[in-house]
């Protein structure tokens, strides 16, 4: 409950994002989600096909530059679809 005092520490660690701590510098800001870009790394997913399953939850795909191996294990990918990558990561399947 807020006392109107100030922002309230986040998630009881008695600091909120950009305030200084005891005993180091200010903790920076959280990130947030802007349009289509990721917070972490700034970079986006990348449009792929599937060529071919390799198991170990591993696809070899085409990127259009040439071919890779990525992680198809959160996905339900099958060669010929389109798949979107970030990280060598599979995130979405875009068509079937």
């Amino acid at each position: 409950m807020s006392s109107g005092a100030g922002p309230e520490p986040a998630l009881g660690l008695g600091l909120v994002a950009g305030q200084r701590g005891a005993d180091g510098p200010a903790r920076p800001a959280v990130p947030e989600c802007h349009d289509d870009v990721c917070v972490t790394c700034s970079d986006t997913a990348v449009p792929v096909t599937v060529v071919r399953l390799l198991g170990d939850d591993l696809a070899l795909v085409d990127t259009g530059s040439g071919e890779e191996e990525v992680s198809v294990a959160f996905v339900p990918a099958v060669p010929g679809d389109t798949i979107l990558v970030h990280a060598g990561e599979a995130i979405a399947v875009v068509t079937s």
